[in-house]
């Protein structure tokens, strides 16, 4: 029952984090930080081998133990509270407002043609040095930054909590997806920590972020393409998605570049460390800028950010139409 109740989930999860978002600082991603140096400190040996298993322990226990709640709440209680446990779960791992602050400051500070503060604010979201950018380009940092947050934090989730709810797998595919996130950039290099990670765990940790994130981001640029410009999407992704330095970014970005025919890549700022001190997958850290090729299209404009707002919302109610439409018909049948 609680599979097909994967829509209400999500939903009541998206509404709740709408109102009440979850605070910068709490005591979950506290703990989550706190798990991910104790696993590094206790099983990185510097040996492939301890490294996958550090990995396993950092990234597929705590989903298991999701998912273990979430089986012993079903069968023993009901699915009522395991639609609650769902719903929880989620509220952690998925939303807008655990990024979109960052966003909107910007953009405020774009459209009032105040561009210092603008590029401070973009500066202290991406720990990187923005006072020299000009105003375009600090539209095209805000595009490309923002559209993988969303990726991140809504629809990958989406994809991995819809396939492990089909399963009957329950929330647990949302926490292997943020976790395997979390990690990729926790114990990655440049990663100011306590205890750095050995280079077999952050070439682990890079693998498996980089195979699990494979098809949520096939599927995100596929649903960017169907909201925007389909055509010029499609072909932003076959043909410019390597201009990108990490494969799934790319085809994200490129999809996104070619849905809006808006231009970006080119002197990309690789940002040192992400929003919370750690450094992002996908993004290289010092890379010089002008460094790499630009995609088709117009010149970003502050205007754009609106677009690239309406194209995550109107990708956030296709997915909720999609799965309202696969839960109605499994109620049905």
């Amino acid at each position: 029952m609680i599979g097909r109740m994967s829509f209400f989930a999500i939903l009541l999860a998206l509404l709740i984090e709408q109102a009440r978002p979850l605070a910068r600082s709490n005591p979950i991603h506290a703990g989550l930080r706190a798990w991910a140096l104790s696993v590094n400190r206790s099983f990185d040996a510097g040996t492939p081998a301890h490294a996958w298993l550090a990995w396993c322990l950092g990234v597929l226990l705590p989903a298991v133990l999701v998912l273990a709640v979430h089986a012993a709440l079903t069968y023993f209680i009901g699915w009522p509270l395991a639609l609650v446990w769902s719903v929880a779960v989620l509220y952690v791992t998925l939303g807008f407002r655990q990024f979109s602050h960052h966003f909107t400051g910007i953009r405020d500070a774009l459209e009032d043609g105040d561009a210092a503060a603008a590029r401070a604010r973009l500066a202290q979201w991406r720990q990187v040095d923005a006072s020299e950018l000009p105003r375009s380009e600090v539209v095209r940092h805000v595009i490309e930054y923002s559209v993988i947050a969303a990726h991140r934090h809504v629809f990958g989730v989406l994809a991995w909590y819809s396939v492990g709810a089909a399963l009957g797998l329950g929330p647990a595919g949302a926490v292997l997806y943020r976790l395997a996130e979390f990690v990729a950039r926790y114990w990655a290099p440049r990663t100011a920590t306590a205890h750095p990670a050995s280079a077999a765990l952050q070439a682990v940790a890079a693998q498996a972020w980089t195979v699990i994130d494979w098809l949520p981001a096939r599927l995100t640029a596929l649903c960017f393409a169907v909201v925007g410009s389909f055509e010029e999407a499609i072909e932003g992704w076959r043909f410019h998605a390597q201009r990108f330095p990490n494969d799934n970014d790319g085809v994200i970005l490129a999809a996104t570049a070619g849905a809006l025919n808006v231009r970006l890549g080119g002197e990309a700022l690789r940002s040192a460390a992400g929003g919370d001190g750690l450094v992002s997958p996908g993004f290289e850290a010092g890379a010089a800028l002008g460094d790499s090729g630009t995609t088709p299209g117009r010149e970003p404009e502050v205007g754009h950010l609106r677009s690239v707002v309406g194209l995550v919302w109107r990708s956030v109610v296709v997915w909720l139409l999609l799965l309202a439409l696969l839960t109605l018909a499994r109620l049905l049948g």
